[in-house]
């Protein structure tokens, strides 16, 4: 477990995934399109789009690097974009219809989103100073508080801070993303 978490927090990987993203990320794509499941395909793209929804909604709600942000997702959990990332791919993972990658899947993520928050909790405690440390005593890293559901901070949403953080990109690329699983799918069989 020690060899995963010194894995994704080694600054070169992060440097070389970054670095080699794009391709990888359609070379994916290609592979969901040709093993998917149609059987899962609908559960799929809903849990996909619950995801990017999550997303974007973090987008539209979060002031980067200036204030902390406790409004729109972020009252219920402290990390809901990684949390609206996992739900988005898994989303594509699910099309292979088998559990194991799922599992492998949800493991790696685990490893990555762990790693990335600590660095990122880490820098933020600096940045933003003793009211960001109230906040993490009050608010958890992963599991959302449902019971803040219904407070009125939740409800934000403002449309030039989402495309100030490309919010908008963000979700054409999901949409992007499933139009070329979908051709890719309907290719499938000319091929």
């Amino acid at each position: 477990m020690q060899f995963l978490h010194t894995l994704f927090s080694h600054p070169g990987m992060r440097k070389a995934f970054l670095a080699v993203r794009v391709p990888v990320v359609l070379v994916a794509l290609a592979v969901f399109a040709w093993f998917m499941k149609t059987d899962w395909l609908i559960p799929a793209v809903a849990l996909s789009f619950f995801g990017e929804i999550i997303q974007v909604w973090c987008f539209a709600s979060l002031v980067k690097n200036e204030e902390l942000t406790a409004r729109g997702p972020y009252v219920m959990v402290r990390n809901p974009m990684y949390l609206g990332r996992y739900f988005l791919i898994l989303g594509f993972v699910m099309l292979l219809a088998n559990v194991w990658v799922i599992i492998a899947y949800t493991v790696l993520y685990y490893f990555y989103m762990v790693n990335r928050v600590k660095r990122e909790e880490s820098r933020l405690k600096k940045l933003l100073g003793e009211p960001y440390t109230r906040y993490c005593a009050s608010t958890w890293r992963f599991l959302p508080r449902l019971n803040r559901l219904f407070r009125s901070e939740v409800w934000f949403w403002d449309w030039r801070v989402m495309t100030s953080n490309n919010g908008h990109w963000n979700f054409l690329s999901a949409i992007a993303s499933w139009a070329v699983v979908a051709a890719a799918f309907w290719l499938r069989p000319l091929i």
